[in-house]
């Protein structure tokens, strides 16, 4: 199954096209689908209506730099400073952590929208694209914030994403625009990256999204590619049952395996249950790919339409107002 971007503010006809597909499973918004709170909330209904069956209307509203969504939204402070407060209060840090995500997620749900990919349970190594979308460099200390990050989303009624699988963070490459190459052992990756990831899924994280970086230690493609990270190490090895998306198949390191049909096929033939596609450019190539291809549509079911409280509901909200003030604070 695809989750697809879409241009802009409003789908065009063509879009609306591409919702009709069986293979079609939801749409990601970006910055460019965003003008104000009604309009997202007009958008992301015109989809549910534009399309056969459930969408899933996903996001990236992470806080710090990776907030698609801001004007009229809580200004979420980065993951990393959190990590700071830990080692001077690991009991506040870890309560702030957990309001950070029930926050976030109250107000994407108050939106219409399903599902914001996080949390980042990378390690802070160092890498340019995670930078301060990590908690710390410290597995354990991200495993604390992992679990409390996760059951704050849970508090919102939001399925959780932990990402990205098995570790991003300990590469310095940024994979929107480079390849990246991870030569350590397995041994390490399991006794530092994979365990942010264990904490997640014991704590019922709901899905996992795969890094587009190799390790060839392990397997000679990157983890989104391999049966060896999904079926071998995610699924028999740690046990998670939910739902696998690859990283965006536009990025540069996913341009390995050769054009469009080549990303999709080998993404959903190592064991992902949903390729993320996200410049509207690719899709049409990306949806002529999966025809013919049997459908996993009961995958996303657990992720989909879990009931916005409206903003109405949310403002009104004593706990959202205090969360809110204390977080902005940070921010």
């Amino acid at each position: 199954m695809l989750v697809i971007g879409v241009a802009g503010h409003e789908l065009t006809a063509q879009e609306r096209d591409w919702l009709q597909h069986d293979a079609c499973a939801g749409v990601i918004l970006f910055t460019r689908n965003f003008a104000s709170r009604q309009q997202v909330a007009e958008l992301s209904q015109a989809i549910r209506e534009a399309a056969p069956r459930p969408q899933l209307v996903c996001v990236d509203q992470e806080g710090g730099r990776v907030q698609r969504f801001r004007e009229g939204y809580s200004a979420l402070p980065p993951l990393e400073g959190f990590g700071r407060q830990y080692a001077q209060d690991r009991e506040v840090a870890l309560k702030l952590a957990e309001e950070h995500a029930w926050v976030m997620a109250s107000e994407i749900k108050a939106t219409g929208v399903d599902l914001s990919f996080a949390p980042v349970v990378d390690l802070g190594r160092g890498n340019r694209a995670i930078g301060d979308r990590a908690f710390s460099e410290d597995p354990q200390v991200v495993a604390d914030f992992t679990r409390a990050y996760v059951r704050g989303m849970h508090g919102a009624g939001m399925a959780a994403t932990l990402k990205h699988f098995p570790g991003h963070g300990s590469v310095l490459e940024d994979t929107h625009f480079d390849d990246a190459v991870d030569p350590r052992p397995l041994d390490e990756i399991r006794a530092l990256d994979l365990v942010p990831f264990e904490a997640g899924i014991a704590a019922g994280a709901d899905a996992v999204m795969m890094a587009h970086v190799v390790y060839p230690e392990v397997a000679p493609e990157p983890a989104g590619y391999s049966k060896v990270w999904i079926e071998g190490i995610l699924r028999k090895e740690m046990g998670f049952r939910g739902v696998v998306f690859s990283d965006d198949i536009g990025m540069a390191a996913a341009f390995s395996a050769g054009g469009i049909k080549q990303r999709v096929d080998l993404h959903l033939d190592a064991g992902c249950d949903v390729v993320l596609v996200c410049h509207p450019e690719l899709v049409e190539e990306s949806l002529k790919a999966v025809e013919g291809r049997a459908l996993n549509t009961r995958a996303l079911v657990n992720l989909i339409g879990r009931g916005p409280m409206g903003w109405d509901g949310l403002l009104a909200d004593a706990r959202y107002t205090a969360s809110r003030g204390r977080l902005e604070g940070l921010a």
